[in-house]
Protein backbone atom coordinates (compact mmCIF):
# COMPACT_ATOMS: atom_id res chain seq x y z
CA UNK A 1 0.00 0.00 0.00
CA UNK A 2 1.03 3.41 -0.83
CA UNK A 3 2.36 5.73 2.40
CA UNK A 4 0.43 8.08 3.69
CA UNK A 5 3.14 10.40 2.13
CA UNK A 6 2.19 9.55 -1.06
CA UNK A 7 -1.59 9.15 -0.60
CA UNK A 8 -1.56 13.01 0.62
CA UNK A 9 0.69 13.88 -2.35
CA UNK A 10 -1.53 12.20 -4.94
CA UNK A 11 -4.22 14.42 -3.20
CA UNK A 12 -2.79 16.97 -3.82
CA UNK A 13 -2.64 16.56 -7.17
CA UNK A 14 -6.04 15.80 -8.00
CA UNK A 15 -7.20 18.59 -6.13
CA UNK A 16 -4.87 20.72 -7.97
CA UNK A 17 -6.17 19.22 -11.17
CA UNK A 18 -9.54 20.22 -10.07
CA UNK A 19 -8.98 23.57 -9.23
CA UNK A 20 -7.48 24.71 -12.65
CA UNK A 21 -10.83 23.27 -14.30
CA UNK A 22 -12.55 24.82 -11.85
CA UNK A 23 -10.75 28.09 -12.70
CA UNK A 24 -10.98 27.58 -16.39
CA UNK A 25 -15.04 27.81 -16.32
CA UNK A 26 -15.47 23.94 -16.67
CA UNK A 27 -18.50 22.19 -15.57
CA UNK A 28 -17.33 18.54 -13.13
CA UNK A 29 -19.47 16.19 -14.61
CA UNK A 30 -20.23 12.57 -12.99
CA UNK A 31 -21.51 9.77 -15.51
CA UNK A 32 -22.06 6.24 -14.86
CA UNK A 33 -19.15 3.53 -14.87
CA UNK A 34 -21.60 0.22 -15.72
CA UNK A 35 -23.05 0.45 -19.23
CA UNK A 36 -24.38 -1.51 -21.28
CA UNK A 37 -22.18 -0.86 -24.47
CA UNK A 38 -19.24 1.26 -25.26
CA UNK A 39 -17.68 2.58 -28.05
CA UNK A 40 -15.93 0.31 -30.37
CA UNK A 41 -11.95 -0.03 -29.82
CA UNK A 42 -10.90 -3.09 -31.31
CA UNK A 43 -7.50 -3.04 -29.59
CA UNK A 44 -8.80 -2.17 -26.07
CA UNK A 45 -10.72 -5.02 -24.64
CA UNK A 46 -13.49 -3.90 -21.90
CA UNK A 47 -14.21 -5.55 -18.52
CA UNK A 48 -17.26 -7.34 -18.40
CA UNK A 49 -19.88 -6.77 -15.59
CA UNK A 50 -22.97 -9.16 -16.05
CA UNK A 51 -24.16 -8.54 -19.44
CA UNK A 52 -22.82 -4.77 -19.18
CA UNK A 53 -19.44 -3.52 -19.36
CA UNK A 54 -17.46 -1.16 -17.21
CA UNK A 55 -15.86 1.78 -19.11
CA UNK A 56 -12.71 1.96 -20.52
CA UNK A 57 -13.11 5.57 -20.92
CA UNK A 58 -16.00 7.84 -20.04
CA UNK A 59 -15.90 9.61 -24.04
CA UNK A 60 -19.39 8.16 -24.56
CA UNK A 61 -21.45 9.84 -21.89
CA UNK A 62 -19.59 12.77 -21.41
CA UNK A 63 -19.93 13.52 -25.46
CA UNK A 64 -23.54 13.16 -25.03
CA UNK A 65 -23.58 15.74 -22.01
CA UNK A 66 -21.69 17.80 -24.13
CA UNK A 67 -24.31 17.40 -26.74
CA UNK A 68 -27.02 18.62 -24.80
CA UNK A 69 -25.19 21.86 -24.72
CA UNK A 70 -22.80 22.48 -21.67
CA UNK A 71 -19.92 24.09 -23.22
CA UNK A 72 -16.89 23.25 -21.31
CA UNK A 73 -16.98 19.41 -19.12
CA UNK A 74 -14.55 17.77 -17.25
CA UNK A 75 -13.88 14.06 -14.97
CA UNK A 76 -11.95 12.47 -12.84
CA UNK A 77 -12.96 8.95 -12.88
CA UNK A 78 -11.90 5.20 -12.93
CA UNK A 79 -12.01 3.53 -16.32
CA UNK A 80 -11.10 -0.48 -16.51
CA UNK A 81 -9.12 -2.00 -19.72
CA UNK A 82 -8.16 -6.03 -19.50
CA UNK A 83 -4.53 -7.51 -19.65
CA UNK A 84 -3.33 -4.15 -19.43
CA UNK A 85 -0.59 -4.88 -16.34
CA UNK A 86 3.02 -3.75 -16.48
CA UNK A 87 5.49 -0.83 -15.26
CA UNK A 88 3.09 1.66 -16.74
CA UNK A 89 -0.11 0.03 -17.09
CA UNK A 90 -3.00 -0.80 -14.25
CA UNK A 91 -6.20 -2.82 -15.19
CA UNK A 92 -7.76 -0.39 -13.65
CA UNK A 93 -6.62 3.68 -13.96
CA UNK A 94 -7.62 6.87 -13.13
CA UNK A 95 -8.41 9.18 -15.85
CA UNK A 96 -8.53 12.76 -16.61
CA UNK A 97 -10.75 13.85 -19.52
CA UNK A 98 -11.96 17.10 -20.93
CA UNK A 99 -13.97 18.45 -23.28
CA UNK A 100 -14.85 21.86 -24.69
CA UNK A 101 -17.06 23.07 -27.91
CA UNK A 102 -16.38 25.08 -30.35
CA UNK A 103 -12.51 24.37 -30.13
CA UNK A 104 -9.89 22.21 -32.11
CA UNK A 105 -6.68 20.04 -30.98
CA UNK A 106 -4.57 23.30 -30.92
CA UNK A 107 -6.53 24.42 -28.83
CA UNK A 108 -6.05 21.50 -26.30
CA UNK A 109 -2.57 21.80 -26.64
CA UNK A 110 -2.39 25.18 -25.27
CA UNK A 111 -4.38 23.92 -22.75
CA UNK A 112 -1.99 21.01 -21.74
CA UNK A 113 0.60 23.65 -21.76
CA UNK A 114 -1.13 25.68 -19.11
CA UNK A 115 -2.17 22.74 -16.99
CA UNK A 116 1.24 21.53 -16.45
CA UNK A 117 2.43 24.67 -15.97
CA UNK A 118 -0.31 25.95 -13.17
CA UNK A 119 0.12 21.95 -11.56
CA UNK A 120 3.71 22.75 -11.40
CA UNK A 121 3.26 26.06 -9.32
CA UNK A 122 0.53 24.59 -7.20
CA UNK A 123 2.82 21.19 -6.27
CA UNK A 124 5.82 23.39 -6.00
CA UNK A 125 7.58 21.03 -8.38
CA UNK A 126 8.86 19.39 -12.01
CA UNK A 127 8.95 16.37 -13.88
CA UNK A 128 11.90 15.42 -13.46
CA UNK A 129 14.90 16.60 -16.51
CA UNK A 130 11.68 18.32 -18.01
CA UNK A 131 11.36 22.13 -18.97
CA UNK A 132 7.73 23.43 -18.68
CA UNK A 133 8.58 26.64 -20.17
CA UNK A 134 6.83 27.56 -23.39
CA UNK A 135 6.75 26.32 -26.39
CA UNK A 136 6.66 23.09 -25.89
CA UNK A 137 7.86 20.76 -28.86
CA UNK A 138 5.30 19.92 -31.49
CA UNK A 139 6.56 16.74 -34.05
CA UNK A 140 4.12 15.47 -36.58
CA UNK A 141 3.91 11.97 -36.64
CA UNK A 142 5.89 12.00 -40.37
CA UNK A 143 8.47 14.02 -38.86
CA UNK A 144 9.18 11.77 -35.73
CA UNK A 145 9.30 8.45 -38.26
CA UNK A 146 11.93 10.24 -40.92
CA UNK A 147 13.49 11.68 -37.63
CA UNK A 148 13.90 8.32 -35.54
CA UNK A 149 12.28 5.46 -37.94
CA UNK A 150 14.76 3.47 -40.45
CA UNK A 151 11.33 3.00 -42.24
CA UNK A 152 9.01 5.93 -43.56
CA UNK A 153 5.63 6.78 -42.14
CA UNK A 154 3.91 5.00 -45.27
CA UNK A 155 6.30 1.89 -44.97
CA UNK A 156 5.24 1.10 -41.53
CA UNK A 157 1.74 1.59 -42.28
CA UNK A 158 1.81 -0.89 -45.46
CA UNK A 159 3.39 -3.59 -43.16
CA UNK A 160 1.50 -3.42 -40.05
CA UNK A 161 4.65 -2.00 -37.90
CA UNK A 162 3.18 1.42 -37.29
CA UNK A 163 2.91 0.51 -33.68
CA UNK A 164 5.92 -1.20 -32.56
CA UNK A 165 8.25 0.93 -34.31
CA UNK A 166 6.81 3.71 -32.60
CA UNK A 167 7.02 2.38 -29.35
CA UNK A 168 10.61 0.89 -30.19
CA UNK A 169 12.29 3.76 -32.25
CA UNK A 170 10.30 6.88 -31.57
CA UNK A 171 8.35 7.33 -28.19
CA UNK A 172 11.92 6.79 -26.32
CA UNK A 173 13.44 10.26 -28.01
CA UNK A 174 9.86 12.27 -27.30
CA UNK A 175 9.97 14.61 -24.89
CA UNK A 176 13.03 15.17 -23.43
CA UNK A 177 13.81 17.97 -21.84
CA UNK A 178 10.72 19.01 -22.80
CA UNK A 179 7.51 17.92 -23.71
CA UNK A 180 6.66 16.64 -26.89
CA UNK A 181 3.26 16.88 -28.83
CA UNK A 182 3.41 13.98 -31.88
CA UNK A 183 0.11 14.97 -33.83
CA UNK A 184 -1.03 14.98 -37.26
CA UNK A 185 -1.83 10.99 -37.28
CA UNK A 186 -2.87 9.28 -40.18
CA UNK A 187 -6.25 9.10 -41.17
CA UNK A 188 -6.07 5.31 -40.88
CA UNK A 189 -5.22 5.85 -36.78
CA UNK A 190 -7.69 8.71 -36.50
CA UNK A 191 -9.75 6.75 -33.61
CA UNK A 192 -12.85 9.73 -33.32
CA UNK A 193 -11.11 12.22 -34.45
CA UNK A 194 -11.95 14.26 -37.21
CA UNK A 195 -10.04 14.51 -40.97
CA UNK A 196 -7.75 17.82 -41.57
CA UNK A 197 -10.09 19.48 -44.03
CA UNK A 198 -6.73 20.74 -45.61
CA UNK A 199 -4.97 17.16 -45.79
CA UNK A 200 -7.59 14.55 -45.53
CA UNK A 201 -4.52 12.13 -44.92
CA UNK A 202 -4.03 12.80 -41.19
CA UNK A 203 -6.12 13.25 -38.59
CA UNK A 204 -6.47 16.29 -36.16
CA UNK A 205 -5.03 14.02 -33.33
CA UNK A 206 -1.86 13.90 -31.06
CA UNK A 207 -0.35 12.80 -28.09
CA UNK A 208 1.24 14.15 -25.14
CA UNK A 209 4.98 13.41 -23.95
CA UNK A 210 7.47 14.25 -21.24
CA UNK A 211 10.64 11.80 -20.83
CA UNK A 212 9.16 9.13 -22.87
CA UNK A 213 6.06 8.68 -21.75
CA UNK A 214 2.85 8.94 -23.45
CA UNK A 215 0.74 10.86 -20.92
CA UNK A 216 -2.32 11.99 -23.22
CA UNK A 217 -4.22 11.03 -26.27
CA UNK A 218 -6.64 14.50 -27.88
CA UNK A 219 -8.61 15.18 -30.68
CA UNK A 220 -10.76 17.43 -32.88
CA UNK A 221 -13.66 15.36 -32.54
CA UNK A 222 -15.05 13.90 -35.49
CA UNK A 223 -18.88 15.46 -35.23
CA UNK A 224 -20.27 13.24 -38.50
CA UNK A 225 -22.75 10.14 -37.14
CA UNK A 226 -22.72 8.96 -40.93
CA UNK A 227 -18.78 8.66 -40.62
CA UNK A 228 -18.27 7.84 -36.84
CA UNK A 229 -20.74 4.74 -37.47
CA UNK A 230 -18.84 3.35 -40.83
CA UNK A 231 -15.77 3.83 -38.21
CA UNK A 232 -17.18 1.84 -35.85
CA UNK A 233 -18.51 -0.86 -37.92
CA UNK A 234 -14.87 -1.18 -39.14
CA UNK A 235 -13.64 -1.75 -35.25
CA UNK A 236 -16.39 -3.79 -34.39
CA UNK A 237 -14.99 -6.20 -37.68
CA UNK A 238 -11.18 -6.45 -36.87
CA UNK A 239 -12.57 -7.55 -32.92
CA UNK A 240 -14.77 -10.20 -34.48
CA UNK A 241 -11.45 -11.38 -36.28
CA UNK A 242 -9.88 -11.28 -33.13
CA UNK A 243 -11.88 -13.67 -31.47
CA UNK A 244 -13.70 -11.23 -28.86
CA UNK A 245 -16.99 -10.81 -28.44
CA UNK A 246 -18.26 -7.63 -29.91
CA UNK A 247 -21.15 -5.47 -28.19
CA UNK A 248 -23.91 -3.53 -29.77
CA UNK A 249 -23.24 -0.22 -31.96
CA UNK A 250 -23.80 2.60 -29.55
CA UNK A 251 -27.11 3.84 -31.00
CA UNK A 252 -27.42 6.43 -28.31
CA UNK A 253 -24.19 7.98 -28.63
CA UNK A 254 -24.77 8.15 -32.52
CA UNK A 255 -28.28 9.63 -32.01
CA UNK A 256 -26.86 12.69 -30.18
CA UNK A 257 -23.47 12.94 -32.20
CA UNK A 258 -24.99 15.12 -34.88
CA UNK A 259 -26.29 17.76 -32.03
CA UNK A 260 -22.16 18.96 -31.39
CA UNK A 261 -20.86 21.19 -34.18
CA UNK A 262 -17.35 21.54 -33.63
CA UNK A 263 -15.69 19.98 -30.25
CA UNK A 264 -12.01 18.92 -28.88
CA UNK A 265 -11.30 16.47 -26.19
CA UNK A 266 -8.27 14.66 -24.51
CA UNK A 267 -7.62 11.53 -22.16
CA UNK A 268 -4.86 12.36 -19.42
CA UNK A 269 -4.17 9.35 -17.47
CA UNK A 270 -3.63 10.96 -13.83
CA UNK A 271 -1.82 7.92 -12.74
CA UNK A 272 1.21 8.46 -15.36
CA UNK A 273 0.70 12.36 -15.29
CA UNK A 274 1.73 11.51 -11.19
CA UNK A 275 4.96 9.22 -12.42
CA UNK A 276 6.10 12.12 -14.18
CA UNK A 277 5.76 14.72 -11.13
CA UNK A 278 6.66 12.69 -8.61
CA UNK A 279 9.47 10.49 -10.42
CA UNK A 280 8.53 7.33 -10.33
CA UNK A 281 9.79 4.92 -12.71
CA UNK A 282 7.10 2.19 -12.31
CA UNK A 283 3.01 3.05 -11.95
CA UNK A 284 2.87 1.06 -8.49
CA UNK A 285 4.88 3.60 -6.80
CA UNK A 286 1.86 6.45 -7.25
CA UNK A 287 -1.44 4.26 -6.71
CA UNK A 288 -2.78 3.77 -3.17
CA UNK A 289 -2.95 -0.11 -4.49
CA UNK A 290 -1.94 -2.52 -7.17
CA UNK A 291 -3.62 -5.46 -8.06
CA UNK A 292 -1.94 -8.34 -6.31
CA UNK A 293 -2.58 -6.67 -3.40
CA UNK A 294 -6.05 -6.84 -3.62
Amino acid sequence: MLEISGLKRRARLIQAIRHFFVLHGYLEVDTPVRLPCLLPEAYIEPEISGNWYLQTSPEICMKRILAAGIPKIFQICKCFRRHERGNRHLPELTMLEWYRRDSDYHDLMAECEELFLFLANELDMTPTNCNLDSPWQRLTVAEAFSLYAEISLSEALASNFFDEILVRDIEPHLGQKRPTFLYDYPAELASLSCLKSADPAVAERFELYINGLELANGFSELTDPIEQRTRFEKELKIARSLGRATQAMPENFLRDLGQIDQAAGIALGIDRLAMTFFGAERIDEVVAFIPEEL
